[in-house]
Order: structure tokens, then C-alpha cells, then sequence
């Protein structure tokens, strides 16, 4: 196993360890959730509040492990396995992040959850352009539509366009740590950018049918 996803192993380690220090400190029906203003609007009990994102975390590790390896195109995905690998580090860090925020708004922190997530979550949404313009055509990574899946032109295109509008969502999301009562909009860019993508891989395959 490569160092980098040793060391994702080793925070997923680390939050159940976390998990079980923190048990008998935490009372026993959790906050798991919290709306766009950062209050809270979900609670659960204490040990799947403690334990679900550990799970979830190590659930998408060998998840991610394995999509290499069972993807017919995966000789395409071993082009840019690099970039695949620290988003997979990435990911497991916001989840170790959004865990220890939740332990410590249980235990008694104020904060606005919603504003401490903006941040992360725009790093997040640039490092995603940075791997998808680095993508090549694979079933599992990058922009997924019928018209991308069938042609390296257009997958191409429509990943080289991504990558950079992705680059400029995650920038946007960050900036709403400037604006706190607002925060939680700052995402929306990145829904509109995913949906302009669609529709911009059907039309480039529209373009190339008619060649």
C-alpha cells in the first residue's frame, strides 16, 4: 500500500480511537446535523454519532481502493492514480474534520458549524478540478455521462472545461467564510457549474456526431 493511503488508513484509525475516548463524555443522543444557518436540525444516538463517520470513512477508503482495480478502463486511471490518490487523503481528511467538529460541539463548543465547513469544503471543490482536468476516460472518475463515457474528445473537453470552472467554485465556496450569515450559498456555484457540464458534454457530442 502506498504511504499516502497509509496515512488515510491511519486518520480512519485514528477517529475510531477517538470514538472510544470520547464515549462515555458525550451525551447520550447526539447533534449529527445542522442546517444552512448552523443550527441544529438532527441528532442520533450516541455510539452511531461517535462511530457512523469512522464507518463511512473506511467504507469509502476500500472503495476507493478498489474502483482501480475493477474498472475496464483502469490502465486510463493509472495515468492519473496520483491525483486520484491525494483526493482520496483529501477526503478522508474533511471527514476526520466535520467528526472532530461534531465531538466538540457535543461536548460543549459554540460555533457555527456551517461557516468552519465553507472553507474545507472549497478546498475540497478546487483539489476536485485539479484531478478532473488531470482525468482520462474511466467509468468511475470525472465527469460521467453517456456522451463523456463514449468519446475521448469529448470527455476530454468537457474535463479540461471542468476542471477550471471546478478551480473557480472552489474559490468562490471559500469566500463565503467572508460572509457568515451567507455562507452556506457560496456551495450553489458548484451544483450550477455540475449541471452546465452535463449539458456541455451533450452538446460537444452533438458537435462531433455531426462532423
Amino acid at each position: 500500500m502506498k504511504k499516502i493511503n497509509i496515512l488515510a488508513l491511519a486518520i480512519i484509525i485514528i477517529s475510531f480511537a477517538v470514538g472510544f475516548y470520547f464515549y462515555s463524555l458525550m451525551p447520550e443522543t447526539v447533534a449529527s446535523h445542522w442546517n444552512e444557518r448552523g443550527e441544529v436540525n438532527g441528532y442520533m444516538p450516541k455510539f452511531w454519532g461517535l462511530f457512523l463517520m469512522p464507518i463511512i470513512s473506511l467504507v469509502l477508503f476500500f472503495l476507493f481502493l478498489l474502483i482501480p482495480r475493477i474498472d475496464p478502463l483502469k490502465e486510463n486511471i493509472d495515468k492519473f492514480r496520483k491525483y486520484f490518490d491525494r483526493f482520496i487523503l483529501l477526503i478522508i481528511m474533511f471527514l476526520f474534520y466535520i467528526y472532530l467538529l461534531t465531538i466538540f460541539w457535543n461536548l460543549g463548543g459554540i460555533f457555527n458549524m456551517t461557516l468552519l465547513m465553507t472553507p474545507p469544503m472549497g478546498i475540497l471543490f478546487y483539489y476536485a478540478g485539479v484531478l478532473i482536468e488531470n482525468a482520462k476516460r474511466n467509468w468511475f472518475i470525472g465527469i460521467r455521462t453517456p456522451w463523456t463515457l463514449s468519446s475521448d474528445n469529448v470527455w476530454d473537453k468537457t474535463h479540461k472545461l471542468g476542471g477550471k470552472l471546478f478551480k473557480i467554485g472552489g474559490i468562490i465556496t471559500v469566500l463565503g467564510v467572508f460572509f457568515p450569515k451567507y455562507s452556506f450559498y457560496f456551495i450553489f456555484p458548484i451544483f450550477l457549474i455540475s449541471i452546465y457540464l452535463v449539458v456541455y458534454s451533450y452538446s460537444e457530442h452533438k458537435k462531433e456526431v455531426r462532423v
